[in-house]
């Protein structure tokens, strides 16, 4: 062993160490520049011989102990907890380890621990567990709902986690007023003995308001709401030096005919199309994505804050840029009429389809016309309709990209591809930002076209890097698991719809086809996600399962996402080494890939999560209220049901079904069936709920199947008491439950695409928060939030 390889490995061994990255490590260590690469090269040797090992956030501890398991932790709302191992273990015979309250220490969902398996046997047969160590905490801050009981104040953390409310010390030091949001530092995790203690840390408004649910879910999941001014700096000094009239270096497409597509309310325009075609029928595409990199250059503040970011976070009526506005809403904005610096993708296609060829450039464009979605197909269907408004070049070209998109779409399902029909939940505001109502978003062929020009040229450049042999950050979607895929066959099979071979991708589509505008549409679609993976970002070559290429990467949204741009730097290092471009680090690309990838899921989380609750707070308003709904989920303990008209999912309690009939759990058909009278619910059929109860602070829609659906009387409601917080329950006994995600799993065709709403990285006054779902019959949106919503599914896959 190597002196450095000892340093590390005495450092890691303190009594004191709380784990840390590598670059911290070697500040820690006090290591000159010089010997950083000696120290990196020890470290890799450690890890790779297994005595070192990298967390799940990229930070460093001592081996696992032998005998014991490392994994996430997930609390359920009964105290108990799953720990999800990060390696398969064979001889677990499932995946997940079952860990009673009282063997849960004082773990916390998200948490990094180390388990030791136990000999009894849970319910069910489940291999059992018990928490040794904590080895890293998702995070020591909470938000919750103050208040005060017997001079003691307390507070109730959001969600269902914390069974029982945590204790805070000195509240009047904030002017914390009982039942405001409030932000806290745990001091002590709570176990299954001893509360919880934290100091408050920030209060965010009273409950309920307008824009305090947003502030909430931005503090719970910690995101970066706010730039440094080293940052903004930074951003203005690239706004000084840029000049429109400097196009050295670069390909002159401003006199061409450059269109954009987006949603109405759109801020920042990252991409832009050209269409031709020559004599042959050969089609030549120009896909000009917003040259970012320009001005975020590697190792400065603003590429720095990028990175840490990772991503754009669109939360409903509020954006959390990438970058600041400066950069992402004006320099690299592809608006109408203006001079703006590009990467462009140029990909011949034969007359029907096949490419053929592609060039790349650093080019300057100026877009000759901007379009909404709406506006787009009634051009293409009837271009001498709008001769006055749409000139005759626009117009011809709006014609030729419906061809020839058309044609790649049918290409692409020919040659395997997948695509989920999931739509995107969209929620109605009014004026004064309450929720009025939801939907979901259309997804017709104006999207189509854009969604596979993106697709082209992302599968064009990843092409262009992998046939050079350049390391780089791909996007990419592992096969899926084939028991889980057999099992989905078995599921579609008791719906009535055979799988001859369940692993070919045409016939799965061949199938989703079938189901569209089917009752089972919804199910057969949530199951098939269920049965894949989610797609990642890293440096191996695992290929595209859903999209059905090889190589694949993300290339066309660089203002919102971190890992277009260091795509396009590597095209920089192509035009400016004249194709000598140096090889990434692969071990740091890998690491890169691992962040994106948690951020995004985190952006995505967050989003779910604030629609979730805004949805809650409306649904609120309508205790006892019917509507009709489609079976999303069957579990032992109930049904979880999705409503049609407003998107809401809630769970039916088993105890809530038919009165007097006892029902078992058939995971085979996902069904509950009745013992006595054989009345079956299963995935996707559609019933009538009413809602009977909703916490939104717990983040629980209660439902019951409605008396006039035949099924069951209605039952009397009633109020209890919980932490001085006033409920309506369905019934005295109510047993816990943990809703089931509806997180899809990224296959890129079922991406959601960024809400286009002005980007904004300070934080937004509680008037300008808004969100909502509606009753029927009433306007959807109003002018000024139509302004502001919106979304581009499936754009930038």
């Amino acid at each position: 062993m190597d002196t450095f390889e000892q340093h590390i490995l005495e450092y890691l061994a303190r009594p004191d160490y709380a784990p840390v990255k590598p670059a911290k490590l070697a500040s820690r260590l006090h290591l000159p520049k010089r010997l950083v690469p000696q120290y990196s090269a020890a470290l890799e040797r450690l890890v790779a011989s297994g005595r070192v090992r990298e967390g799940r956030k990229g930070k460093l501890h001592l081996a696992t102990t032998t005998g014991l398991i490392a994994g996430i932790l997930k609390r359920i709302s009964s105290g108990a907890a799953f720990v999800i191992p990060h390696e398969q273990l064979p001889h677990l015979g499932q995946k997940d380890i079952f860990i009673s309250a009282a063997d849960a220490r004082d773990a916390h969902t998200g948490d990094e621990v180390l388990v030791s398996l136990l000999k009894r046997r849970g319910a069910g047969g489940k291999r059992t567990g018990r928490v040794e160590e904590v080895l890293e905490r998702a995070t020591s801050s909470f938000v919750g709902v103050y208040f005060e009981r017997d001079g003691q104040s307390y507070v109730q953390v959001d969600g269902t986690a914390f069974q029982q409310p945590i204790i805070v010390d000195d509240p009047g030091a904030k002017g914390a007023q009982p039942d405001d949001k409030v932000c806290i530092e745990m001091l002590r995790f709570p176990t299954n003995f001893q509360r919880g203690e934290a100091v408050l840390t920030k209060v965010l408004g009273p409950r309920g308001q307008i824009g305090v649910d947003t502030q909430s879910i931005i503090h719970e999941f910690g995101l970066p709401h706010e730039f440094s001014e080293d940052v903004l700096t930074d951003a203005r000094r690239q706004a000084d030096a840029f000049s429109d009239d400097d196009l050295d270096g670069r390909l002159d497409l401003t006199k061409e005919t450059i269109v954009t597509i987006d949603p109405v309310d759109a801020r920042d325009f990252d991409d832009a199309i050209s269409l031709s075609r020559d004599s042959r029928g050969h089609w030549r595409l120009g896909v000009h994505i917003a040259d970012v990199a320009h001005f975020v250059r590697p190792g400065s503040p603003l590429d720095i804050e990028a990175r840490s970011r990772g991503t754009s976070i669109y939360l409903p009526r509020h954006v959390i840029p990438m970058l600041p506005e400066v950069i992402s809403n004006a320099l690299a904005s592809l608006q109408k009429g203006k001079v703006r610096y590009t990467k462009s993708a140029f990909i011949e296609f034969t007359p029907d389809g096949i490419p053929v060829a592609s060039e790349f450039a650093r080019s300057a464009i100026k877009v000759t016309q901007r379009f909404a979605y709406e506006e787009v197909l009634p051009v293409v269907k009837d271009p001498e309709e709008h001769r006055a408004s749409v000139g005759a070049k626009v117009r011809q070209l709006l014609g030729r990209m419906h061809e020839l998109a058309m044609i790649l779409r049918a290409r692409r399902f020919a040659a395997g591809a997948l695509e989920l029909d999931l739509p995107e939940v969209k929620i109605d505001f009014d004026k004064q930002g309450a929720v009025t109502g939801a939907h979901e978003s259309v997804h017709d062929e104006s999207h189509q076209i854009i969604e596979e020009f993106m697709l082209a040229a992302n599968v064009a450049v990843a092409t262009e890097l992998a046939d050079r042999g350049l390391p780089f950050l791909r996007r990419v979607h592992g096969d899926p698991d084939v028991l889980k895929l057999r099992r989905y066959a078995e599921f579609v099979a008791l719906l009535g719809y055979k799988l001859k071979n369940f692993q070919s991708r045409p016939e799965l589509q061949a199938l989703l086809n079938r189901v569209k505008g089917e009752p089972v549409e919804r199910a057969v679609n949530y199951a098939l996600l269920r049965s894949m993976r989610q797609a990642e970002y890293t440096a191996e070559e695992l290929g595209h399962y859903a999209l059905a290429v090889e190589n694949y990467c993300h290339f066309t949204s660089p203002i919102r996402r971190y890992p277009d741009l260091t795509v396009h730097r590597l095209l920089d290092m192509i035009f400016d080494t004249k194709h000598k471009a140096k090889h990434a680090d692969e071990s740091e690309l890998m690491k890169l890939g691992r962040h994106c990838s948690i951020t995004e899921r985190r952006a995505a989380a967050a989003e779910r999560e604030l629609t979730k609750v805004k949805l809650l707070t409306y649904m609120s308003q309508h205790v006892g209220e019917e509507f009709d709904a489609v079976i999303t989920g069957v579990e032992q303990f109930g049904i979880f049901c999705q409503g049609i008209e407003i998107p809401v999912e809630g769970l039916v309690h088993i105890s809530a079904l038919d009165r007097g009939e006892a029902f078992y759990h058939d995971p085979a058909s996902m069904s509950l069936i009745g013992r006595r009278k054989g009345t079956k619910y299963r995935l996707g059929n559609r019933v009538r709920v009413v809602v009977a109860l909703v916490d939104v602070d717990r983040r629980v829609l209660d439902l019951r199947i409605a008396a006039t659906s035949g099924q069951q009387p209605q039952l009397p409601l009633r109020r209890t008491q919980r932490d001085g917080r006033t409920q309506k329950l369905v019934s005295p006994r109510r047993v816990a439950h943990e809703p089931t995600a509806s997180t899809p799993a990224d296959a890129d065709q079922t991406d959601r695409k960024r809400g286009r709403r002005k980007a904004s990285g300070t934080k937004q006054k509680p008037h300008a928060e808004k969100g909502s779902s509606r009753p029927k019959g009433k306007k959807s949106t109003t002018k000024k939030s139509r302004r502001r919503s919106g979304s581009r599914r499936n754009r930038d896959v």
